[in-house]
C-alpha cells in the first residue's frame, strides 16, 4: 500500500514514514506543507493519506480542506487525519459525505504503532476509525431516526465499532463473546434498515448512520 503524509514537523514526519516503512507501507511522498499535496493526493498509484489538519502556511484547517477536496474528486478516497487537538468539527465535516474510508485521531493518542498502523489498513479497506472523544460527541443527536430504535448495549457496540474495533476487541472491553457481539451487530444491522444484499460494507454503513450529520 502507498501512502501520502503530509506533517509540517520535521520529526513527526521522519517518524510516520519509518514507522509505516517498517510495517511494510510504502510513503510514495511526504510533505511538509500544502505545496505539491493536492496532486499528490491525485496520484494514481497513491491508496490512502495521512494528513495533520493544520498545515502551512495559516495553520488553521489546511489539511482538513485537502482531504475534503481530495474526497469530492476522488470518492472515497482514504484519508487518516492526526489532529492535535480533538476538533468535533472537523471529525463531522469529513463524515458529512457519508462515505467510509476516514480515520481520525488526536496525535498523544497514538501511542502503540502496531495499533496505529492497523488503524491505517482498516481506513484504507473502507473502515472508519475514530478516536472515543469523537464517537461520545458525534452521538448526541435528535429523536425520530432509526439509530433510536437500539438499545443501549446496542449502542455501546455501535460506538466501539466506530472507533474501529474488532468483534473480538468489542467482546473483550464489554466483557461479553465474541458470539454474543455478533448478534448484537446483526440486531443493530436489522433496526438500521440495513439489507443483507447490500453492496457496501454494512459495518461502516451503520457507523456512519450513527454519526450522521
Amino acid at each position: 500500500m502507498r501512502v501520502v503524509v503530509a506533517e509540517d514537523h520535521a520529526l513527526l514526519r521522519d517518524g510516520l514514514t519509518r514507522l509505516l516503512t517498517a510495517y511494510g507501507l510504502e510513503v510514495a511522498e511526504a510533505l511538509d506543507g500544502t505545496a505539491g499535496l493536492p496532486e499528490a493526493l491525485q496520484r494514481n498509484d497513491v491508496d490512502a493519506a495521512i494528513l495533520d489538519v493544520r498545515l502551512p502556511p495559516s495553520f488553521t484547517d489546511e489539511g482538513l480542506r485537502a482531504a475534503i477536496e481530495a474526497r469530492r474528486t476522488r470518492p472515497g478516497f482514504p484519508v487518516m487525519v492526526l489532529s492535535q487537538y480533538v476538533e468535533h468539527l472537523y471529525a463531522r465535516e469529513l463524515l458529512a459525505s457519508g462515505e467510509g474510508a476516514v480515520g481520525y485521531l488526536p496525535k498523544d493518542r497514538v501511542a502503540d504503532a502496531g495499533e496505529f498502523v492497523d488503524s491505517v489498513r482498516r481506513v484504507a479497506a473502507g473502515g472508519t476509525v475514530l478516536d472515543p472523544e469523537v464517537v461520545a460527541a458525534l452521538m448526541h443527536r435528535r429523536g425520530d431516526e432509526p439509530v433510536d430504535r437500539l438499545t443501549e448495549r446496542e449502542r455501546e457496540v455501535l460506538g466501539l465499532m466506530a472507533e474501529g474495533r474488532s468483534n473480538a476487541a468489542i467482546g473483550h472491553a464489554l466483557f461479553v463473546t465474541e458470539k454474543a457481539v455478533a448478534k448484537h451487530i446483526n440486531s443493530i444491522f436489522t433496526k438500521l434498515d440495513l439489507p443483507v444484499d447490500v453492496d457496501d460494507n454494512r459495518r461502516v454503513l451503520a457507523v456512519l448512520a450513527w454519526l450522521k450529520v
